[in-house]
């Protein structure tokens, strides 16, 4: 009896040596940021937005981020610095809702941070949904600031063999300036591409009625968006619209909700605009971009030349809106290059 009791004893004492030495590699490496700023010399692997996001947020230097969905996937952080001067963190997440935003935006700025500059991409879809609705369930105890509910994370087998050992064994460090960019290579952006992987939606015979989605996004906005932006008047909150194809605005007129697309980009633009921290870039209705099917990998997402000529506008003001006015005249020039786009001829070909 005495020597099965000397197993059992010598049996735990491993195991809990085991679980306090994978917790302390985890602790040590922490891939997920949750502890400290990456390690000079260990070659994180960062591809999981919903896990590390929250991290980088909150214990990466940074004085501006890059918020939104897959249509700033592309963005390069270095362009930031050599345009603006700005030390840029991207912390997207791909099909990003409003609260998916909010989410991120209470890590930035409970951060020690600084925080200049938020470029926050605002997709008109995603804003009719619920305050409350995510793209995808977060993994909340990655979210507070309580270790106590880390368990999941220090002894998770996933994050030990895919995000510690796998590194070591393989080591090919993520460049966090090129974090999340989308798997298309060049090739896969040209018209033949995007056409060959298009689907037109039927046709809808009844109209949407034009403020049909304005209580939904005023919701979002009061509830997920305005907020930071009131709170925190010392940061430059640079909102814009990314130029899907003409192949969505082919998506919205035949659902016919043309109308109460454009009323909300109205809308949530003339919020914007009341808040002096705010600056509002309205890309759609450049027609070199959003009319060149090669531009793009299928109806929506657009090459990294486009994330880059973006942020030549975000420094140089091109393409900025700056009162409800000249949103007018900008939504006015999209539905001239609606109306004027030879919809028949470009599905009239065989791609």
């Amino acid at each position: 009896m005495h020597k099965h009791k000397k197993w059992l004893f010598a049996t735990i004492l491993t195991f809990l040596i085991g679980l306090i030495a994978e917790a302390a590699v985890v602790v040590y490496v922490d891939p997920f940021f949750q502890y400290h700023a990456p390690l000079e010399n260990f070659p994180y692997l960062v591809d999981n937005q919903l896990s590390q996001n929250p991290g980088m947020a909150k214990n990466m230097t940074y004085d501006s981020v890059i918020l939104g969905s897959s249509m700033t996937v592309n963005f390069n952080t270095n362009w930031f610095d050599e345009l603006m001067g700005l030390d840029t963190v991207k912390l997207n997440y791909s099909g990003a809702y409003p609260k998916d935003q909010a989410n991120i935006m209470e890590r930035i700025f409970s951060s020690d941070n600084q925080v200049k500059a938020v470029f926050l991409g605002v997709d008109v879809m995603t804003y009719t949904g619920g305050v409350e609705e995510t793209k995808y369930p977060i993994p909340e105890y990655l979210y507070d600031d309580s270790v106590w509910n880390d368990a999941e994370y220090l002894w998770n087998k996933d994050v030990f063999l895919n995000y510690i050992l796998r590194p070591i064994a393989d080591p090919d460090k993520t460049d966090l300036a090129t974090v999340y960019q989308s798997w298309w290579t060049d090739e896969y952006y040209n018209i033949q591409w995007v056409m060959h992987n298009y689907e037109q939606p039927e046709q809808i015979a009844e109209e949407t009625r034009a403020d049909a989605y304005i209580e939904s996004v005023r919701k979002n906005l009061d509830t997920n968006i305005c907020p930071y932006i009131e709170r925190n008047p010392d940061t430059t909150f640079y909102i814009f619209f990314p130029p899907y194809s003409i192949l969505y605005w082919n998506d919205v007129i035949r659902e016919n909700h043309l109308e109460a697309t454009m009323a909300e980009y109205q809308y949530i633009a003339d919020r914007m605009f009341a808040y002096d921290n705010v600056r509002v870039f309205y890309f759609p209705n450049q027609e070199w971009i959003v009319t060149d099917l090669n531009n793009y990998a299928d109806y929506s997402h657009y090459h990294r030349d486009i994330n880059y000529y973006m942020t030549q506008c975000f420094a140089d003001g091109s393409c900025e809106v700056a009162d409800s006015k000249e949103m007018v005249q900008a939504l006015e020039r999209m539905r001239e290059i609606i109306e004027a786009f030879d919809f028949e001829e470009l599905f009239s070909v065989e791609y």
